[in-house]
């Protein structure tokens, strides 16, 4: 293909040649060589971008293979040892494989029907448009990739202004759980279309509000959603608003805050903190936001906020707990 218009069914050549470029040429030892990369730590960099182990005589490496090699033993060269490449091919070999299986099943969704079987100038006519996209998209995603650490490291400095800690091991975080109510019985009164559509628009209004009040979604899970703040103020002003969002939206929704230290791990949270705001969560009524005291505390006098104290309750694995109900004022 050579990057030139499909005119039938791709093949998987043509399909590597669109997105990678040159074919293949090397050898996994061959391109280790070239790069002057150890064997060992090539294998292990190519399984933490999530890339199978190919037999030695296995021709399936480009040059683009060997300069990104090239790159990462240039990154050891100014002072990253073995372990820290390792898990920074981890972080984007797991991120981009959702990433691009997530813009694939949209492309493909877009263009066909729901449950249409593609024809061969279905698939020929998905090639085409992406080639005619990709250079556009992969200029959009450096500039968005590069906007979003210009965001973790606003959030990281104003962490470490709360904290005096240069660089905190565990962050001191508001921790949110967002959970759809009776999800398992829904889920059985819905065709799978019904209920990816459900899903998504979950997940989509999730991320919509967290964003707009500088929060951090950290992960879904279908009817869960995990999110971070910096402050208690901005996580309260998140968990109220995605209440009503998700209401008119059609489901309840029911919501855990805790505060309190939490210890990042491959880009999620854990700790006592987030254990908290889960088991605040399964306590909660429909429609509800409830708190730790720890969390009510912190917002006390907030505008347009106030707590309603609650009785003790237990919370599985940490003992009684005190809960609040937090509300708009």
């Amino acid at each position: 293909m050579g990057g030139g218009e499909v005119t039938e069914r791709p093949t998987a050549e043509q399909i590597e040649s669109l997105f990678v470029g040159a074919l293949p040429r090397y050898t996994r030892i061959q391109v280790a060589g070239l790069a002057g990369v150890p064997q060992d730590l090539a294998e292990r960099i190519w399984r933490a971008l999530g890339f199978a182990t190919l037999a030695d005589d296995a021709v399936a490496f480009t040059e683009a293979d060997v300069a990104t090699l090239k790159r990462v033993r240039a990154m050891m060269e100014e002072g990253l040892d073995d372990q820290t490449v390792v898990r920074l091919a981890r972080a984007l070999g797991q991120t981009t494989a959702r990433l691009a299986q997530w813009q694939a099943e949209i492309m493909i969704g877009t263009m066909l029907g729901p449950d249409e079987r593609p024809t061969e100038s279905d698939l020929a006519a998905i090639m085409e448009l992406s080639r005619r996209l990709l250079p556009d998209f992969e200029r959009v995603l450096v500039h968005v990739w590069r906007a979003q650490l210009a965001a973790a490291g606003t959030r990281l400095l104003a962490i470490t202004d709360l904290t005096d800690e240069v660089v905190p091991s565990r962050l001191t975080l508001a921790v949110g759980f967002a959970d759809l109510v009776s999800f398992t019985q829904v889920s059985r009164q819905l065709s799978e279309r019904a209920l990816a559509d459900l899903v998504e628009g979950f997940e989509s209004r999730a991320s919509d509000v967290v964003a707009a009040h500088g929060g951090r979604l950290v992960k879904t899970l279908g009817d869960e959603v995990l999110f971070t703040a910096v402050s208690p103020r901005m996580a309260a002003a998140i968990a109220l608003e995605f209440v009503d969002v998700i209401r008119r939206y059609g489901p309840e929704v029911r919501i855990g805050l805790a505060y309190g230290p939490v210890l990042p791990v491959m880009g999620d949270v854990f700790g006592t903190t987030v254990n908290l705001a889960a088991r605040l969560t399964a306590i909660a009524r429909p429609g509800t936001v409830i708190v730790d005291d720890g969390f009510a505390g912190a917002v006390a006098g907030a505008p347009g906020i106030q707590t309603g104290r609650l009785r003790q309750r237990p919370a599985r694995g940490l003992g009684v707990v005190r809960p609040y109900v937090l509300r708009r004022a």
